[in-house]
């Protein structure tokens, strides 16, 4: 039996056993996908501030850039100015070469611009979407202890399918 296989058919009763302890624990489903929400959420606020950083360090490349392309524009007009055409060619030609890198760097900005846009809007969508109805009324003592203890019994048993899976 080759190893994929093995690892196929294990990762598939791992996904049954979940899938079957989830419909058996239907709070312990709710606990699950509030985690996965708040999982996903901080994913996308992390990927927010790292779209971010990457823009602000492309914006501050392309300042750099606009004024080296600044500069040798001056250069080129010199060398022209002075008769030196050569010269004022060859400046001319690495002119062409930074703004095509301007180009590129703006086209990259826009592509982040895009990517930052996307998490925006999938992060609104989870932040928009209503936490699920709370278990139960919280009024009476008993009713929390209940819920407390079927948290535990889930847990322990969650505990008990993930040590016979690593048997």
């Amino acid at each position: 039996m080759s190893s994929g296989t093995w690892l196929d058919e294990l990762e598939a009763r791992l996904d049954a056993t979940l899938q079957s302890f989830l419909r058996s624990n239907p709070a312990q489903e709710s606990l699950l996908a509030e985690q996965e929400a708040r999982d996903r959420q901080q994913a996308l606020r992390r990927a927010r501030l790292d779209l971010r950083q990457e823009a602000e360090l492309q914006r501050q490349g392309l300042l750099r850039l606009a004024g080296e392309i600044r500069q040798w524009q001056e250069r080129v007009e010199r060398a022209r100015a002075a008769g030196a055409q050569d010269l004022a060619q060859r400046a001319g030609e690495h002119v062409a070469t930074l703004m095509e890198q301007g180009r590129s760097r703006w086209q990259t900005l826009g592509e982040l611009g895009d990517r930052f846009a996307r998490v925006e809007r999938e992060l609104a969508e989870l932040t928009a979407t209503p936490p699920p109805p709370p278990a139960a009324p919280a009024g009476e003592q008993g009713d929390d202890l209940q819920r407390d203890w079927a948290r535990f019994e889930a847990e322990q048993e969650l505990e008990e399918l993930r040590r016979q899976l690593q048997r």
